[in-house]
C-alpha cells in the first residue's frame, strides 16, 4: 500500500522560508518520479516542482523557479521542498504526488498515481 504524508506546512510571513517533506511508504524513490503540487482556495490543483528517480530531471513551475528547490533522500524514503522569498500567492494547500518509473507530462496531475493529504501554506503580506 502505497502512503504519502506531508508535513511542514504553517503561516508565514512575506520573504521567510519553509521546508516541507513528505515520508513516502510502499514506493522507492529510485525508481519513482516524486512532485509536489499546490492548490489554493476556488483555484485548480498546479504544479509546482518534480524530479525523476535519478534526479536527473527536475523541473520547476516558473513561478517558483529560483525560489523553491526539490530534493530526495532514496534512504530515507522522503521528498522535501525548500521554499525560500515566500509571497502570498504562494498560500495554497500543498501535496506530494507519486507516478511510475516514467511520466509523460509531469504537469499534468492525470499523469500522477498517488497523492498525499495535503499541508497547509499561508504567507502573509
Amino acid at each position: 500500500q502505497v502512503r504519502l504524508v506531508e508535513s511542514g506546512g504553517g503561516s508565514v510571513q512575506a520573504g521567510d522560508s519553509l521546508r516541507l517533506s513528505c515520508v513516502t511508504s510502499g514506493i522507492s524513490l529510485s525508481t519513482t518520479y516524486m512532485a509536489w503540487f499546490r492548490q489554493a482556495p476556488g483555484k485548480e490543483r498546479e504544479f509546482v516542482a518534480a524530479i525523476s528517480p535519478s534526479d536527473v530531471y527536475i523541473d520547476y513551475a516558473a513561478s517558483v523557479k529560483d525560489r523553491f528547490t526539490i530534493s530526495k533522500n532514496n534512504g530515507k524514503n522522503t521528498v522535501t521542498l525548500q521554499m525560500n522569498a515566500l509571497k502570498p500567492e504562494d498560500t495554497a494547500a500543498y501535496y506530494c504526488a507519486a507516478g511510475s518509473n516514467q511520466i509523460i507530462n509531469p504537469r499534468v496531475t492525470g499523469d500522477w498515481l498517488y497523492w498525499g493529504q495535503g499541508t497547509q501554506v499561508t504567507v502573509s503580506s
